[in-house]
C-alpha cells in the first residue's frame, strides 16, 4: 500500500462496489468519502446506470461534491464545473445491431439510454432483471432506431460472443450481471477514457487515480489506473490485476481502503 501517498482522485464503481446489496451507500462509506473530499482529492463516481437512478441511490452530499461517469463512459457530467459530454452511437449502426440481433434471436429484448431517457420494444418488467427503478418507454422498433444512444441494452440474448466480433470494429461491447447483459456503447466509450477526459480537466494524472469495481466494465480503467482495487465479490480477472483486493461490498470494502488513505493524506 506504498503507493497510497500519491493518490490524488477516487473512482468509485455503485453496483456491486460502493452499494451494498440493499442498493444503499452506508455511513461507513459515505463517512470515508467525505473524509477523502474534506483533504482535497477528486471524487468521480463511474457507473453503467443512467443520472436518475444514480440520484435516487446517492446522497445529495455525494451528488454534490463529485463528478459522474454515467452509461459506462457515453455521458460525463462534473457537478463541481461546467464541464459535461456525450458520445452517442451513430444511429446507422444502432439500426445495423439491432437488425443483426433480431435476426438470429427474434425474443431478445432490445433497449436505448438516451442521456436519462430509456426506450424499449417491449413491455417488459425491467424491475428485477436490471435492478431498475422505472420501466422504459415503450416505441416501435423503427422509433427505436432513430433514437441517439448513449447506450444500447441487450437481454434475453444467447449469442454475446458472435454479436461482439461482429461489432468490435463499431461499438465497444461488455457483458455483464453474470452473462445476462449486454452494453453497447459508441467505439472509443469507456470509464477508462471517460476518466481520462476527467482527468485532463482536473489536471491530475492517471497514475494517481485509485478505482474501485467488481465487474467487466471496470476492466480496462484497471489496467489504466494507478492503484486499482477489487472487491471481494469481483470477478477473477479484476482481482487478477489488482494492487488490493478489499473486502465486498457488503462488507464495507470501500471504506476500508479509504479510511488507510485518509490516514496517510492526513499525516502527509
Amino acid at each position: 500500500m506504498d503507493l497510497i501517498s500519491n493518490v490524488k482522485g477516487i473512482v468509485l464503481d455503485l453496483d456491486g462496489t460502493l452499494l451494498n446489496s440493499q442498493k444503499e451507500v452506508s455511513k461507513r462509506n459515505l463517512q470515508a468519502i467525505r473524509e477523502c473530499y474534506r483533504n482535497g482529492i477528486t471524487v468521480i463516481f463511474a457507473t453503467a446506470r443512467p443520472p436518475r437512478s444514480v440520484k435516487a441511490f446517492l446522497p445529495q452530499e455525494l451528488q454534490d461534491m463529485a463528478a459522474f461517469v454515467y452509461y459506462n463512459g457515453a455521458l460525463i457530467i462534473d457537478n463541481t464545473s461546467e464541464y459535461k459530454q456525450h458520445y452517442p452511437i451513430e444511429s446507422a449502426i444502432t439500426d445495423e445491431i439491432f437488425e443483426y440481433v433480431i435476426t438470429h434471436h427474434s425474443d431478445a429484448c432490445l433497449s436505448i439510454e438516451s442521456e436519462d431517457t430509456w426506450y424499449s420494444n417491449k413491455t417488459l418488467d425491467y424491475s428485477k432483471a436490471m435492478n431498475a427503478i422505472v420501466n422504459p418507454v415503450v416505441v416501435s422498433l423503427d422509433e427505436l432506431k432513430e433514437i441517439k444512444a448513449s447506450k444500447l441494452l441487450i437481454t434475453q440474448y444467447p449469442y454475446y460472443e458472435k454479436l461482439h466480433k461482429q461489432f468490435e470494429h463499431k461499438v465497444n461491447t461488455v457483458c455483464t450481471d453474470s452473462g445476462t447483459l449486454i452494453q453497447i456503447m459508441a467505439k472509443g466509450v469507456s470509464k477508462k477514457l471517460a476518466i481520462m477526459d476527467l482527468c485532463v480537466e482536473s489536471q491530475i494524472s492517471m497514475s494517481s487515480i485509485m478505482a474501485f469495481g467488481d465487474d467487466w466494465n471496470d476492466l480496462d480503467l484497471f489496467q489504466a489506473c494507478g492503484f486499482p482495487v477489487a472487491m471481494e465479490n469481483a470477478i477473477s480477472e479484476l482481482k487478477e490485476i489488482a494492487h488490493f483486493v478489499t473486502k465486498s461490498n457488503d462488507e464495507d470494502g470501500v471504506a476500508e481502503v479509504l479510511e488507510k488513505l485518509i490516514r496517510t493524506v492526513s499525516v502527509g
